[in-house]
């Protein structure tokens, strides 16, 4: 029997329509109890330094009522690492984080500050936190996960589904295919996400030994139409077809 792959379900963008009007609603605390209803397996949230979406109030809450797993999305910054030790998410997922980017633009470079991010992976890990690392599909990088400690690796797959043509996407597909095996191989396990939807997500999904996948900004736009549970329930049918 094939394992079924897990879903995160990101729900920064409940919070970016808050706080368009900096007011009290929609709550993202209430979309995440919709989605976990729509069988999220993991709800996912990314605390930026500038609380552009998600605030401090928002990880709190989810901490107490989560019923799935809380994946809390973080730069390397002293401030967020100390809220995130404060809270003990199941899993961090380490993110590069730039404040004039509208999304996260690539994977973090685990290269420039081994030894920081080391000592966060190792206090994290201490607090009983699951930790991954959102990478490019790049050799150097994922062996850098393996030594500094990761538990898993989310491949990037922005630029495969930014692809203008389908040569390009192949080509992208082909290094998630490798940067998987070898995720795999290190023993970390392997989880993808960014610029995932309904139509270019199966591709994804039947990478060998693909474990979770984080999937935010299509979900949340199906369900302007279709209502937040039945959007999660649609993209968990899809990713397990």
């Amino acid at each position: 029997m094939i394992p079924m792959i897990e879903l995160g379900v990101n729900i920064d963008h409940i919070a970016t329509v808050r706080q368009a009007r900096k007011t009290v609603e929609p709550d993202p605390v209430w979309g995440a109890a919709l989605a976990e209803l729509g069988g999220a397996d993991t709800i996912t949230v990314h605390l930026r330094e500038d609380r552009r979406h998600i605030n401090d109030r928002d990880v709190r809450i989810l901490r107490e009522t989560v019923r799935a797993k809380l994946n809390l999305e973080m730069s390397c910054a002293a401030e967020i690492v100390k809220i995130a030790c404060e809270t003990v998410p199941e899993q961090a997922t380490l993110v590069p984080e730039k404040r004039n980017e509208i999304t996260t633009e690539g994977g973090l470079d685990l290269l420039a500050a081994q030894s920081a991010i080391a000592e966060i992976v190792t206090r994290l890990k201490n607090k009983g936190v699951f930790v991954s690392a959102f990478l490019d599909p790049e050799t150097a990088q994922i062996e850098a996960a393996k030594k500094l400690g990761c538990d898993a690796v989310e491949l990037h797959t922005g630029t495969y589904s930014n692809a203008q043509t389908e040569s390009e996407r192949q080509k992208e597909l082909v290094r998630l295919i490798e940067g998987g095996k070898l995720t795999t191989s290190l023993g970390m396990r392997l989880h993808g996400g960014h610029g995932l939807t309904y139509h270019n997500v199966l591709p994804i999904a039947r990478i060998p030994n693909m474990f979770e996948l984080n999937i935010g900004h299509s979900i949340i736009c199906r369900a302007l139409y279709v209502g937040l549970q039945n959007a999660v329930a649609e993209m968990k049918r899809l990713i397990n077809s």
